[in-house]
């Protein structure tokens, strides 16, 4: 069973909390004491031990400062920031629009040489047409309110997945059956892309596997998650990016990769079922 996705962001921000719960102690001070010197309310100290309240930068030099362990400052501050960049709300990752995003994570996706992906709602963004990914960004945009750069968001997109096309990188791809059925665009942008999937399937560097709705499940339908080589693992849940890092997770995902990539079919079973999918429209 996958750990949810939320744990690892978690427990980073719990490491941070009990090392500078760690700072305080050997420095003989109370929570009240050093909330005393910092100039802050009594509680706030309190607040960030027990993870409640993220520590701001400022934050950490000022405890830092206050308990005599300067040197502790960068590597704190370190740990904290890669914490927070675990968990990123939607909103906050497209503040300025999609554009910006996409072309952020181009490094990751150029020096990953094998991404296992599995897709439960919508297409993998790097098999997406221009029309499937412009109705795709535009719902997403209208719902989450954010500032509209569709436009420059879907060419973005596709200059990201030329990686399935160029360089040495392998992708295992598995969508559960819903995927090609729902209406994410209208039926000629619906038919493109999955006429689109069929001929991806004949690349020698991709495994397409779908799920079938019909199949006896040994993993129940998850979130989805694209994993990046053996190091990271991005899970996409409706509010947020959750970045996985932790070996074991990434274990645990793997896992489950493993276990549904069983009961997907492939080659020209899974050809009859995007055929079939394509007669529905």
């Amino acid at each position: 069973m996958p750990t949810p996705p939320l744990s690892t962001a978690q427990a980073a921000r719990a490491a941070v909390a009990a090392r500078l719960e760690a700072v305080m102690k050997d420095a003989g001070l109370t929570g009240h004491e050093l909330a005393v010197r910092c100039g802050w309310h009594k509680s706030k100290s309190s607040r960030i031990v027990r993870g409640r309240t993220p520590p701001s930068d400022a934050d950490i030099r000022a405890w830092c400062t206050a308990c005599g362990a300067e040197d502790q400052i960068p590597d704190l501050i370190a740990a904290s920031r890669n914490a927070e960049s675990m968990y990123v709300e939607w909103r906050q990752i497209h503040r300025d629009g999609m554009r910006r995003v996409h072309e952020q994570t181009v490094p990751l996706y150029q020096r990953t040489r094998c991404f296992r992906v599995y897709a439960s709602n919508v297409v993998p963004g790097m098999l997406q047409t221009a029309e499937y990914a412009a109705g795709l960004l535009r719902s997403i945009t209208d719902f989450q309110e954010t500032p509209d750069d569709v436009a420059e968001a879907v060419q973005a997109r596709l200059r990201r997945s030329r990686v399935v096309r160029e360089g040495d990188h392998r992708f295992g791809l598995l969508l559960e059956e819903a995927v090609l059925r729902y209406r994410v665009a209208d039926e000629e942008a619906m038919a493109e892309q999955l006429c689109s999937l069929l001929s991806v399937m004949a690349r020698p560097n991709v495994s397409l596997g779908i799920i079938p709705l019909a199949a006896r499940r040994t993993v129940w339908p998850l979130e989805a998650f694209y994993a990046f080589d053996d190091a990271q693992v991005a899970v996409e849940t409706l509010t947020a990016e959750v970045n996985v890092t932790a070996p074991g997770e990434i274990r645990t995902y793997l896992k489950a990769f493993r276990e549904l990539s069983r009961i997907a079919v492939r080659g020209t079973d899974a050809r009859d079922v995007i055929r079939r999918a394509i007669d529905s429209l």
